[in-house]
């Protein structure tokens, strides 16, 4: 294994693989460097003296400028560097790429839940959606009346650990001793078995929108709802509505039509100011959540083609590896879906930031691209204006991971979204209606962004991390893809692959991307537990269209 990597050949900086103390020579190609300062592994060192304005380039593209004198093996950071990133013009369509082999996995299929509008899900769940975030507390009531009683009350209680500490306390233990103890935890399942063995779940996507915000952020949020009352993982959702919301009823049904113009789903729609009594109300909201889910409970898997998965390519708590192991890894997955003629999304657009003229020469016609240059551009305007453009988006924990302006992150983020041509870009809450890579607009935020490629359409999601993150999604399954090996067997409890081998050099990105597909595919026919989904990791937020990075 080599210590250190040049990712491109155009690039005057070399990733450590390894921590590289002051002093040390590596080499690179026949050429020696001498480290001028501690280098983490995960940092950079410049392969040239560096004079102030003078670019810095990595991933073959500006990711920053010197702001001082670097010297040849010095370490590049956030004190001598600052971000910069070239601009993009609407040029000339270079759509060809390198169609990957996919023989291995031509004739293959996966096992999911046929819909009436030809879309195939990866799970079975039912829904209770609000629409204003009054209805949460009954959601709440809801989930305590039917989840653990219908055999759904999965995720690792805790519970127990709490007896265990009423009785220490009981018997006189000290708070040392307390400190001290081992507390055992209980991982099985909990209350009875399914009642509806084909139902995954039944999901409750509370949230706090819905009224007192803006008219765009009413009409965004009912389109996301759609998204997720549409989707192929669902069977049928349950629609509590307050009735003097923002957020009409009338506006979600309008936004279903969008998506499924022959939409056919059971779906309960009950209004709390139109029942009444708030017992009566609840209980009906029972009796027809009950009803629906014996109608759920039809739906059986059965052998669908690869062309039916539509891939959600995320990324959070990424590190100085996330660019060169685990996203170009899912990237090589990502060619590998479109070649079979599946879709991918690729979204959170500030982390597109520096990158954006090979993905707008890469959109099949000039109107995408065009449309891609106007959403890139008025996000931006609209972040600097309240003081937050897209140089403020790598978090701390990015940074002292080695990503230390936003171009670096987004040149790697970027990789997620492997080489094949742009065939739309979306807005958001837009859905996904091409086969191929798809680019939807949403914020860098992690949970935000998932949120919003799952109510696009994605039945699975592939999230890459070189941190560490728990999350989820309430109907899709997130698979989380560590960048490390050491983050891998850190936290093995909620990483469910790991790409440090491609850092380590005991597998290629391909080999790597192609184990990934696999992997999708015994997920997607129910045959993989999740961690995300074994700790019931139902994170969702809907985007305010408000500045969000």
């Amino acid at each position: 294994m080599s210590s250190v990597l040049k990712v491109h050949p155009a690039d005057n900086v070399l990733v450590a693989l390894t921590n590289l103390e002051k002093g040390t020579v590596v080499t690179w190609e026949g050429t020696e460097y001498r480290i001028a300062e501690h280098v983490k592994a995960k940092h950079k060192f410049a392969t040239a003296d560096l004079a102030p304005g003078d670019a810095v380039t990595m991933y073959g593209v500006l990711v920053g400028k010197a702001q001082a004198p670097i010297k040849k093996g010095g370490l590049i950071s956030t004190t001598n560097v600052k971000h910069a990133a070239s601009d993009f013009t609407v040029g000339e369509r270079h759509t060809e790429w390198v169609v990957p082999d996919v023989s291995a996995f031509r004739g293959r299929s996966f096992n999911g839940y046929h819909r009436a509008d030809g879309s195939v899900g990866t799970a079975n769940f039912w829904v209770v959606v609000p629409m204003v975030f009054c209805e949460n507390r009954n959601l709440d009531v809801l989930q305590q009346a039917l989840v653990t009683d219908l055999g759904y009350g999965r995720n690792r209680s805790y519970q127990l650990q709490s007896q265990q500490l009423i009785e220490l306390y009981k018997t006189g233990k000290s708070v040392e001793e307390i400190l001290g103890t081992d507390l055992r935890a209980d991982y099985g399942r909990h209350g009875s078995e399914r009642l509806f063995p084909n139902v995954d779940g039944i999901k409750f996507l509370t949230h706090d929108g819905g009224c007192g915000g803006t008219r765009q952020d009413a009409q965004a949020l009912c389109g996301l709802l759609a998204g997720y009352i549409t989707h192929p993982n669902v069977a049928g959702a349950t629609v509590l509505s307050l009735g003097c919301q923002n957020a009409q009823v009338s506006i979600l049904e309008e936004e279903i039509r969008k998506r499924s113009p022959d939409f056919s789903k059971p779906m309960y729609i009950l209004e709390q100011q139109k029942v009444g009594k708030e017992s009566e109300f609840l209980s009906l909201a029972i009796k027809q959540t009950f009803a629906g889910l014996i109608l759920a409970n039809q739906q059986e898997r059965k052998p669908a083609p690869l062309s039916k998965l539509c891939i959600g390519l995320e990324c959070g708590g990424s590190d100085g590896f996330s660019g060169i192991s685990a996203n170009p890894a899912i990237g090589y997955t990502s060619d590998l879906l479109v070649a079979l003629g599946g879709s991918v999304i690729l979204s959170e657009f500030p982390e597109l930031c520096g990158v954006e003229q090979n993905l707008s020469d890469r959109c099949v016609d000039v109107e995408t691209a065009e449309r891609f240059s106007a959403l890139m551009r008025t996000y931006n305007d609209r972040a600097k204006a309240v003081g937050s453009g897209f140089d403020m988006n790598p978090s701390p924990g990015n940074i002292r991971d080695g990503l230390i302006t936003d171009a670096i992150k987004s040149a790697g983020a970027a990789k997620k979204g492997g080489t094949s041509p742009v065939a739309a870009v979306l807005d958001y809450p837009e859905k996904v209606t091409r086969p191929g890579l798809n680019l939807l607009c949403t914020p860098g935020n992690d949970v935000e962004s998932t949120t919003a490629e799952v109510a696009a359409g994605a039945n699975v999601v592939l999230f890459t991390t070189g941190l560490g993150t728990p999350t989820g999604n309430p109907v899709a399954p997130v698979v989380k893809i560590a960048s490390n090996t050491a983050l891998f067997e850190r936290m093995r409890d909620i990483i469910d692959i790991n790409t440090g081998t491609v850092i380590e050099g005991k597998e290629t990105i391909q080999q790597a991307g192609a184990r990934i597909l696999d992997y999708v595919i015994g997920v997607a026919s129910g045959e993989i537990e999740i961690a995300a989904v074994r700790h019931v990791q139902d994170d969702f937020i809907p985007w305010k269209r408000g500045v969000s990075l």
